[in-house]
């Protein structure tokens, strides 16, 4: 084991407040590539947070694992949801994971500094879950004081990343909640497996949605027309990329599966058009739409979410752009040019990352053959130890979204068969924002199941 070293003094920076909140920064060196830790390191950033006036009191500690893949932790900008309720009781680390906010960004830009996109694909392959535990258990033996076990609260890919982290060192783990993140665990539950079930899930939320808001179906139709009878079929967006039909479907992605998502979605739908001053000129897409859509996606500001998306679910063996072959066997129904030409609802997509976005967003484009090398990439090493998992003594209590159109509560409660003495909380009270949307009540019930209580009803 590589020794860590903080670069900051006193293994902390100086204590700095946001409201009811204290907050100093750690920054980490660690290995890029653990099975040869002299060859490079990156750094790994992580914000200690405790309620003000408890910074020297000794509260066991709480590791906070983000959703993404890609994505940076809470950036706290006061004491409420559910960091506040882990700070009654709890040091709370909101864990940058690697490649993520400031621990050593996978941005556009720096990845163009590699050489090839062999060398982005080669580099990439240490961004996955098993190396993501790595990383938080050095932090915790030097930041957590003798070495004491923590609690982890995982939020989605967070929760994927916790029972990664289950399986490789459970000895370091005093307690485990999962909110929306149970993972498939099979190494035969692939990629195209977990797509097969998501997209039946996307197909009931766009039914949901034009039922919601019966008049957007039309409307769907004509922008898909548009698009497609605009010259090289699609309209040039603010940062130069392209708006195509298939690209609008999108639109999906957040605007299916999240707390208000049909809300935001049909308010974004109803800005398409500039209005005509003239008569006779023909409908054109507004730029408040075209940036709104830009605006929606993630893919240019953290695009390790689209890199590395399909990856997450691999063990020994390729994804092989799961999410697209399975599009293509569903042939017309996700088809929105056929779709609108023959009056039918237009669906939009959920959490799929195609092979095309690195063709349609521009920033995506130098990343594309790198991508397509992760896609090809057979020898990912397996993220699960059955063996491990079956004979759990770390107390797991997780909630389960049964309308969740990101992880299946069918491929979930699948897991939870295999974690002996997890406790399971399925709900349709919310979708799979359930922790960003009432966070205080959602980890109190999860920290009560762990007590043998049931809090909610």
């Amino acid at each position: 084991m590589v020794l860590l070293v903080s670069r900051t003094s006193g293994n902390a920076g100086a204590w700095y407040q946001v409201p009811e909140l204290n907050l100093r920064d750690h920054r980490f060196e660690v290995p890029l590539n653990y099975a040869a830790p002299s060859d490079s390191t990156i750094s790994v950033f992580a914000r200690e947070v405790v309620s003000v006036g408890n910074e020297e009191k000794d509260l066991p500690f709480l590791l906070f694992l983000q959703g993404g893949p890609g994505f940076e932790s809470l950036r706290p900008l006061e004491c409420s949801g559910w960091l506040k309720r882990a700070c009654e009781d709890f040091r709370v680390i909101l864990l940058d994971q690697r490649g993520t906010g400031l621990s050593t960004a996978l941005t556009v830009g720096s990845l163009n500094q590699l050489s090839s996109p062999q060398a982005q694909a080669s580099y990439l392959q240490h961004f996955r879950a098993d190396n993501i535990v790595r990383d938080a258990e050095m932090i915790r033996k030097s930041l957590v004081p003798h070495g004491e076990p923590w609690t982890l609260l995982g939020q989605s890919y967070g929760g994927f990343c916790a029972v990664t982290y289950l399986s490789m060192a459970p000895s370091g783990l005093e307690q485990v909640l999962l909110t929306g993140g149970l993972p498939p665990i099979d190494a035969g539950c692939t990629a195209e497996a977990v797509y097969r079930a998501c997209y039946k899930r996307v197909l009931l939320q766009n039914m949901k949605f034009y039922q919601r808001f019966p008049r957007d179906e039309e409307l769907v139709r004509e922008i898909v027309l548009h698009l497609a009878s605009s010259e090289g079929g699609g309209v040039l967006l603010p940062s130069g990329g392209k708006l195509t039909p298939r690209s609008f479907q999108l639109l999906g992605l957040t605007g299916l599966g999240s707390h208000t998502g049909f809300e935001k979605l049909h308010f974004t739908l109803e800005r398409a058009w500039d209005p005509v001053l003239v008569p006779g000129i023909s409908k054109q897409l507004s730029y408040t739409f075209l940036r709104a859509f830009e605006n929606w996606l993630d893919f240019d500001t953290n695009p390790l979410y689209a890199l590395m998306h399909e990856p997450i679910y691999c063990q020994g063996a390729a994804s092989n752009w799961a999410a697209q072959k399975v599009r293509d066997e569903l042939d017309e129904q996700f088809d929105p040019v056929f779709a609108a030409k023959h009056s039918e609802p237009v669906l939009f997509t959920g959490e799929m990352v195609y092979p095309w976005i690195f063709d349609e967003i521009k920033p995506l484009h130098p990343l594309k053959e790198a991508a397509n090398l992760l896609a090809e990439k057979q020898d990912w090493p397996v993220l699960y130890n059955h063996e491990v998992l079956r004979s759990n003594k770390v107390p797991v209590a997780a909630a389960v979204y049964y309308e969740d159109m990101y992880v299946n509560v069918s491929l979930s409660e699948a897991t939870a068969a295999s974690i002996p003495g997890i406790r399971l909380w399925i709900t349709n009270e919310f979708m799979h924002s359930g922790l960003r949307e009432d966070g205080y009540r959602v980890l109190d019930h999860l920290l009560a199941m762990l007590k043998g209580k049931r809090l909610l009803r």
